[in-house]
């Protein structure tokens, strides 16, 4: 019987270290910042607004089966920002006015991914970098509008990590998000953009990374 159960914690433990080769989850948490040009001819005040809807809030979670140093899953990528402020326009008389105005934005990203990494090297040191390609889809609304879209896109990434332990790594993730849209949705009705009237949805992103392997 002593011997049985000794056979069985082997096995059971073998078992485990193999799942523990397997798996890779990968959450993280920062800020991103988008890099398309804002348009010319705005005011102060439509600069200043549409600034703050450039920086906002990144999260990411990827899940990964490893294949040695390289892992094939799926990644999930989600921005969002808000901007308030006072716009000035014209009344019917041709008065200046100024309006409260309040936007929300949401990018979000998913798709198949390819992880590479040093995870099963024998050191605490370790490099990850990944690339994923998807759909993106980016909604905003200001007041009652709200408009949809979705287009092709890729995202790269690629970070640092110190081994904490043998299944739990951390550290600064570095990331590229890229995409176009030719035409949006604004409250049901489509309209299509003009060259050089496309929303570009490209941002840069810097995180906090976590590698649970399993």
């Amino acid at each position: 019987m002593i011997k049985k159960l000794i056979l069985l914690g082997a096995i059971s433990g073998s078992l485990l270290s193999f799942a523990q080769e397997k798996i890779t989850i990968m959450p993280a948490v920062g800020f991103g910042w988008r890099v398309a040009e804002t348009a010319s001819g705005l005011s102060r005040e439509e600069k200043d607004y549409i600034k703050g809807l450039k920086s906002g809030v990144n999260f990411e979670m990827a899940a990964y089966y490893n294949v040695k140093h390289i892992g094939i899953g799926a990644k999930f990528s989600n921005y969002s920002a808000s901007s308030s402020g006072l716009l000035r326009g014209n009344n019917m008389n041709g008065q200046t006015v100024y309006v409260s105005v309040n936007t929300k934005d949401n990018i979000t990203f998913f798709g198949p991914s390819v992880m590479f990494s040093n995870h099963t090297q024998p050191t605490k040191h370790k490099f990850a970098a990944d690339a994923s390609m998807g759909v993106i889809s980016y909604t905003t609304k200001t007041g009652s509008v709200k408009a949809t879209g979705s287009t092709f896109g890729i995202e790269v990434g690629a970070g640092y990590q110190y081994a904490v332990t043998k299944n739990l790594m951390i550290g600064p993730k570095f990331g590229a998000t890229a995409g176009t849209l030719s035409k949006m949705s604004y409250n049901g009705q489509t309209v299509n953009f003009g060259n050089d009237q496309k929303e570009g949805l490209t941002r840069v992103s810097l995180s906090a990374v976590a590698a649970f392997r399993f």
